[in-house]
């Protein structure tokens, strides 16, 4: 039963105690234990579905199907270990005509993966990439992926924002979300969700695990066998039609075999 006094404080409501505390801290009618329980209980409750004024959406998915229009506060974190980069994988299975095979798909999807993997260790230790297979505006084709430092995660963003892929400019923010179990839909992963690719949680489309596997292990041969972070070479990359052959060559190669270009 909620309070209506100011000696009967209700937790389930912190944006009318935040007010209350401020009018009140200077005197002797809350006491000092009071205003650590509060101050314990709005810090547990913060980006929780209990929470009246942060999205909670956006703090475990970075991203609200709202969007700017969403009632709670979307505050992008000043730092981060994780990016995001919106709306890049576009998958020809969402074509209502496409007559692509799964395995032509996945070779497919191989080849998006390697390239983005490649460039995005250029920048740092990754050691997430996740891609977004959902039809949501607002999750459709994201790719996260998070590094061991939030410096590499800033480089990442800095770098990025001046960059295309496959024609399209990139846009790259730094994003809140630190544990992808939170984020992902379980029921998807048990083939049970009953939403669809309409889901509000990530459904993650998958590369294949030999791919992954030879991925990171030649990042971690990469790491030991040059310890300094080479400089980031510009220019851009297209995607290959050729499965696993997309990524960037590391040694820079001749000028106009790197895909990469700057906006």
């Amino acid at each position: 039963m909620f309070a209506e006094s100011e000696n009967e404080v209700s937790l389930s409501e912190p944006v009318r105690l935040v007010t209350l505390f401020s009018t009140t801290a200077h005197s002797d009618r809350l006491p000092y234990t009071l205003f650590q329980t509060m101050a314990s209980h709005l810090a547990n409750i913060f980006g929780t579905e209990q929470d009246r004024v942060n999205c909670s959406f956006y703090y475990k998915i970075g991203a609200c199907r709202h969007g700017d229009r969403c009632s709670r506060k979307h505050i992008r974190p000043p730092f981060s270990q994780t990016i995001l980069l919106p709306n890049v994988y576009h998958n020809p299975a969402h074509d209502p005509v496409c007559k692509l095979t799964e395995k032509d798909l996945q070779e497919g999807f191989d080849a998006v993966y390697e390239d983005l993997y490649c460039e995005l260790a250029k920048f740092g230790h990754l050691l997430e990439l996740h891609v977004c297979d959902n039809v949501g505006d607002h999750l459709i084709g994201n790719v996260y992926a998070r590094y061991e430092w939030e410096t590499e995660a800033q480089a990442a963003v800095d770098n990025l924002n001046d960059r295309w892929y496959a024609g399209r400019p990139l846009y790259a923010e730094l994003s809140p979300v630190t544990d992808f179990r939170e984020a992902c839909c379980r029921q998807n992963e048990n083939g049970e969700c009953n939403r669809g690719g309409f889901c509000n949680f990530m459904h993650l489309r998958l590369a294949s695990s030999d791919l992954v596997s030879s991925l990171k292990a030649g990042q971690r041969l990469e790491r030991r066998l040059h310890p300094q972070k080479a400089d980031h070479g510009a220019g851009g990359w297209e995607p290959s039609k050729r499965a696993r052959s997309a990524s960037p060559r590391r040694g820079g190669g001749n000028p106009g075999e790197d895909r990469w270009t700057r906006k």
